[in-house]
């Protein structure tokens, strides 16, 4: 009895073992297989909300300081900086017409406002840079391929909106406005009403521009297919000039120099989506090629 008992204390050590062995071997395939698909940083993934919370004040903080650092560096030439964003207006108003302010305190606040929208403007790379850092840690290596590419193109196109707007929409915008007028109104802006006309017309402008990126994300993460938007292009033209007339002032010079960019930036983000995804079946097909000859 006592040497069936032995046995048996070995059967079971053997199969323990054995169980360990296949234990572990499944653990190293996991950790083979979590290495190779790139998957999330354990670094952030293991923390708590809170140490995320303090993670997130930390970039927001260095925003803050940076956007600081900017203005501060610029708000000596506040005047200078609203002189250059008001060459437009000015140009188009008549011999004797200027500028006013209505307030006492527009004549401080405006130039200000333009400062802090402009040390914006000038950090936005550093914004986007520390965006990047708290994300990065939960994406995927394939994921941070192509994210890096869309931030710098983000930054490019909103850029490229802003100065589209400010030299050749809002000239023409405003010489519809003041041809216009009445001959018994003579046209004077107030400076703090033209800086929020002109704040607003180069967000849309500049977000707008973010149109090929924000085509691209939702066919590369599935959410839309290329065939399904190719089928739909007349619905998005007509929604681009719905857009268009919301988003800008009332007149159809603003509304055609935004829907037709519009309808121009999507089929970019189309054309560049086709490119890419024939460009990822170009390799699996070699690949697929390569294991049949085989």
């Amino acid at each position: 009895m006592g040497l069936f008992k032995r046995k048996k204390s070995r059967q079971e050590k053997v199969a323990d073992s054995d169980i360990d062995t296949s234990t572990a071997s499944i653990d190293s395939n996991v950790d083979s297989n979590t290495d190779d698909s790139g998957d999330i940083l354990s670094s952030l993934g293991d923390m708590p909300i809170t140490e995320h919370l303090i993670e997130l004040r930390r970039h927001l903080i260095k925003i803050c300081v940076a956007v600081l650092v900017i203005f501060l560096a610029l708000v000596g030439f506040s005047r200078e900086l609203y002189d250059f964003l008001s060459d437009p207006l000015v140009a188009q108003l008549p011999a004797n017409s200027t500028m006013i302010a209505t307030d006492i305190t527009s004549n401080f606040m405006a130039p200000i406002r333009l400062t802090v929208f402009v040390a914006a403007f000038f950090a936005m790379p550093y914004i986007l840079y520390q965006i990047w850092s708290f994300v990065a840690p939960g994406l995927y290596k394939k994921e941070k391929k192509i994210a890096i590419p869309v931030l710098m193109s983000s930054i490019f196109l909103f850029y490229a909106g802003v100065a589209f707007s400010y030299f050749i929409v809002l000239k023409g915008v405003l010489k519809f406005f003041i041809m216009f007028a009445p001959q018994n109104v003579l046209p004077m802006t107030d400076i703090d009403s033209y800086l929020s006309f002109a704040l607003k017309l180069f967000m849309v402008f500049g977000l707008t521009f973010e149109i090929p990126v924000v085509t691209l994300l939702l066919i590369l993460t599935g959410v839309v297919s290329i065939q399904s938007l190719e089928d739909k292009r007349r619905y998005i033209i007509v929604g681009c000039f719905a857009v268009a007339a919301v988003v800008t002032p009332p007149d159809g010079v603003s509304m055609l120099m935004l829907a037709v960019p519009m309808w121009l930036l999507f089929e970019l983000g189309l054309f560049l989506a086709k490119i890419l995804i024939k460009e990822e079946r170009n390799p699996t097909l070699a690949s697929d090629t390569g294991l049949n000859k085989e």
